[in-house]
């Protein structure tokens, strides 16, 4: 065996050292082949779509798109302007909607195009991280001991958040993923020639059908349709990617002998949706049951036809196999609590126990879900109180057939509904509640002051800490103490937590995990709500068995909360009841870190970097109380609220950091990007899980010495503190806010009805820091400035080479993920802004008195791509991709309209008193628009 030990650190950076590959993080296709078949693509769709245009229209408008179109490309774009200026409301929505559809078509077929690019890959992610982890067994790098008890705590959870930065209507994108489905059949080299006119048909008409469909909401979606919109992805992925998915990993795993237990849940989701109550005055606690309802009975449809499925296949026969004792029994318990079931089927499939006992699971599935729905008393045997009871009759199948010698059958369908089943239970998805701590702490004053023992709100936070470290210990009841009923404060509180109780007596154990604490500045802010569960009886510290129904996890948002992230998990696992409540959720110890937040408070390099350091100390300490971590991430989709490729980001965290599990938000438009496709969908995925394996197993210590990793660190400081000052001293000059109003269409955000949260924080004075994240990014994005993805990270850079740490941060690009990751997805950003654009804006928007700061913005720009480009040593943005660069010329050329088009609406709609209903709409379309053609918003 091969000693680790007997590396150099030459050795040890060597095997480390990847070139990026800028597809992954582009989005678009590597290959001249793929290319040249998305162009073929392209121009189908795009003759189709004139097509339409035509007969809807009529010719003179589709001229009018082709003089826009060639008029953008040009230099001088006077008379472009005249053409724009001079068109009216009506024949603006006609434009915009024109190139919006173009972006839409191309979206579609990029995506088929990059899933069978990935798809065509000789050794597909799970594949290749297994090889490495058995290379890693074979040379005694791990133990078998360790790659078991890892694979026991395994969990990649995929939480699909309401964030409203999907621009497209789910109406759209179902008519978009038929128009993929539809090219695809028509790429088949296998297509008999009397398909050719009908596909030909029907892509023309689903073209024509997106061309008649409205792009935008008619009004703003509220939270129980941003659920809808994730329970119509889920079920997506329930039924056309996980199955097969959690096959492959049965299949790759049986390489190194490891079967996983069937009870084992690698893959699960989480969702948002109904839960995320901070700063969303509509998400109400009956908002919350009303979506975990849909979840349940959506759920549980998708169980009973993944059922109906398998039945057809469950054709075994006692004649040929042997049914084991077990399923004998549970069929006679059936046939006398189902009576009119089993005289239904008895007759044909008498002699069939597989299928009886299935077609029996589906009577019971049907009874719970109508139970739900009518809202009756569950009936033992005849319908399924607890998820758990369902797995243990489908078990009882699988038992059966291995018992009797059928392991190809037993490890077949019944083996992938089993997994599936357990991955999404029967709500699809477990939620997660966030609420921001304030209003925890508003509670607890009307509490404490009812009983008139303690001025609550009056405490300063050391007296507040130790005033609730001791009620957390205490047995008593606040609010039957309290008497008299509560003020408005309290009665939101426990009104939302009883809520949760109810929802876990109704729906089981994992319907919701954990409480998120958003503006987690201290252990108070964890404890305080920890009092207020126990009210309602979610928590039961009374005696040695402790009873803790869910879970805590303060949320980190700014960089002085990810500084203090480490002391703090020390003082609260310190805390010997908070201990107790932690041991009762099996040792695991939740934290969320807020990546969107802590940009816009410090810029994309302190950020990205303290919530790296963050996590070394959270892992740390979390070792040192013998406590599981699992990592949170709160990412977005653009670079500047922390967006990227997902399996690179797992595999950037820190040496130890993930040990098994792992939950990472999926927002907006990065859900349409990822999973309206399967094939993409399951490519994502399991890129994904692959990542979340081999970072567990393998990347549990770093093999380099002490100076190498000092070194880098030293530098990353360097980098994060210089390009910190730098973005504080832009964002804290009085002339940006101004600037940013009047240069980026960040005010019509509000009217696209993309979400149901606020785009601002209530109460605030309307400066900065009551905007939210997403808007922030949302608006520098449309402007093609897209600043929060970028801005400061020259000026760090040129420090550290100021400082001579060249070749250091070269090693780094080299052979660090984390650096690697973050210069790759810097680039990509620099890639799409586009400050020539960002000129017209400025020059037809913006105050003469406000533009000097666009000087700024300028130079820190140029000066990043230099030091980009030092850093990675090539002449140019994108340079090792080719491909790449030509796929997003091509976009420019589209997108240069759009913008145009958009640059001349808003000077319009605030040069008015009272817009133009058309006028209005028109300018919402080219946000739409410009957002499908750089594919992300916020």
């Amino acid at each position: 065996m091969t000693s680790t030990s007997r590396l150099t650190t030459e050795e040890i950076l060597a095997s480390d050292r990847r070139q990026p590959d800028p597809a992954l993080f582009g989005g678009g296709v590597a290959s001249d082949a793929e290319h040249a078949a998305l162009r073929a693509s392209v121009r189908q769709l795009t003759t189709l779509l004139g097509e339409a245009l035509t007969r809807h229209e009529g010719a003179e408008l589709l001229a009018l798109v082709e003089k826009v179109r060639r008029l953008a490309r040009q230099p001088d774009d006077a008379e472009l302007r005249d053409v724009l200026d001079e068109i009216d409301p009506r024949t603006a929505v006609v434009l915009a909607r024109a190139f919006t559809a173009y972006f839409q078509l191309v979206n579609t077929t990029e995506q088929l195009h990059r899933w069978q690019e990935l798809a065509a890959d000789a050794e597909g992610p799970l594949s290749a991280t297994i090889g490495r982890i058995g290379d890693a067994l074979e040379e005694g790098r791990i133990s078998r001991e360790t790659l078991t008890e890892v694979l026991e705590r395994l969990e990649y959870r995929p939480v699909f958040t309401a964030h409203p930065t999907e621009a497209s209507r789910r109406s759209v994108l179902r008519l978009l993923r038929k128009i993929a489905e539809t090219i695809r059949a028509m790429e088949d080299p296998r297509r008999a020639p009397a398909r050719v006119q009908a596909d030909d048909r029907r892509l023309a008409e689903l073209v024509d059908l997106l061309w008649q469909t409205d792009e935008l909401r008619v009004v703003r979606p509220e939270p129980k349709d941003e659920a809808r919109t994730s329970v119509y992805y889920l079920r997506s992925i329930a039924s056309e990617v996980v199955p097969d998915l959690l096959a492959e990993l049965d299949r790759q795993l049986g390489r190194l002998d490891v079967t996983l237990p069937t009870t084992a849940r690698p893959l699960r989701f989480g969702t948002w949706a109904g839960g995320d109550r901070d700063g969303n005055p509509n998400v109400t606690p009956a908002v919350t049951l009303d979506i975990l309802h849909l979840q349940h009975t959506s759920g549980l449809a998708e169980l009973i036809g993944m059922v109906d499925e398998i039945l057809t296949e469950m054709t075994a026969s006692t004649r040929i196999v042997t049914a084991s004792d077990a399923l004998r029994e549970s069929l006679e318990a059936d046939a006398h609590a189902l009576p009119i079931t089993w005289e239904s089927i008895r007759r044909l499939n008498a002699d069939e126990p597989y299928r009886l006992k299935l077609s029996f699971v589906r009577v019971r599935l049907l009874r719970a879900r109508e139970r739900l729905v009518n809202a009756t008393p569950h009936e033992p045997g005849r319908d399924y109180l607890t998820f758990d009871e369902l797995v243990a009759d489908l078990q009882l199948v699988r038992d059966s057939m291995l018992a009797a010698g059928d392991e190809l059958t037993g490890n077949g369908a019944i083996l992938r509904l089993i997994r599936t089943a357990v991955a999404f239970g029967a709500g699809l998805a477990t939620m997660d509640v966030r609420e921001h701590s304030d209003k925890h702490h508003a509670a607890l004053a009307e509490l404490y002051e009812r009983i008139g023992e303690v001025d609550y709100a009056a405490l300063e936070r050391p007296e507040r800490i130790e005033v609730l470290s001791r009620e957390m210990a205490s047995v008593r009841p606040l609010t039957g103490l309290a008497g008299g009923g509560s003020g408005p404060a309290a009665t939101a509180a426990l009104s939302l937590l009883g809520v949760i109780r109810d929802a876990l007596d109704t729906y089981g154990p994992e319907v919701i995990e954990t409480y998120i604490v958003s503006m987690t500045h201290d252990v108070d802010d964890l404890f305080a709500v920890v009092v207020l569960a126990r009210e309602v009886g979610l928590v039961d510290l009374v005696g040695d068995e402790v009873t803790a129904r869910i879970g805590f996890a303060p949320l980190f948002e700014t960089v002085a909360e990810l500084e203090a992230a480490g002391p703090l998990l020390e003082a609260l696992l310190g805390d010997p009841t908070y201990r107790r409540i932690v041991a009762a959720r099996g040792d695991v110890q939740e934290i969320m870190l807020g990546y969107s937040d802590s940009s816009k408070d410090a810029g994309i390099a302190a950020s990205q970097w303290q919530v790296h350091r963050a996590q070394r100390a959270l892992r740390d300490i979390a070792r040192a109380h013998g406590v599981t971590l699992r990592l949170f991430h709160g990412r977005g989709g653009s670079t500047g609220r922390g967006g990227g490729p997902t399996a690179e980001a797992i595999m950037s965290q820190p040496y130890g950091s993930l040990d098994g599990p792992i939950k990472i938000t999926e927002q907006g438009e990065v859900i349409s990007d990822k999973y309206s496709l399967p094939g993409l969908g399951r490519q994502n995925l399991e890129a994904a899980l692959a990542a979340v394996l081999e970072a567990s197993v393998l990347h549990r210590t770093s093999l380099l010495p002490t100076d190498v990793l000092d070194g880098w660190n030293g530098t990353m400081d360097l980098v994060a503190e210089q390009g910190k000052q730098a973005y504080r001293a832009l964002v804290r000059d009085e002339a940006l806010v101004p600037f940013f109003v009047s240069a980026t269409p960040v005010d019509e955000l509000g009217k696209m009805n993309i979400g149901s949260r606020p785009a601002k924080r209530p109460g605030g004075a309307g400066g900065l820091d009551d905007l939210r994240a997403i808007p922030w990014v949302f608006g520098w994005t449309q402007s093609r400035i897209i600043l929060p993805g970028w801005f400061g990270v020259g000026s760090g850079l040129a420090a550290a080479f100021e400082d001579g740490r060249g070749e250091t941060l070269q090693e780094m690009y080299g052979s660090w993920a984390f650096f690697r990751t973050f210069v790759s997805n810097v680039q990509m950003t620099l890639a799409k802004t586009d400050l020539d654009i960002a000129a017209e804006y400025v020059q037809a928007l913006v105050p003469q008195d406000s533009r000097a700061i666009f000087d700024t913005i300028r130079r820190e720009h140029e000066l990043a791509v230099e030091q980009v480009l030092r850093v990675t040593g090539h002449g140019s943005l994108l340079e090792s991709a080719p491909v790449l660069q030509r796929t997003l010329e091509l976009r420019d050329f589209y997108l240069a309209p759009l913008h145009a088009l958009q640059v001349s609406l808003l000077r319009q709609v605030r040069a008015a008193d009272e817009p133009d209903d058309d006028l209005q709409r028109a300018l919402l379309l080219t946000i739409n628009g410009i957002s499908a053609g750089l594919r992300n918003t916020g």
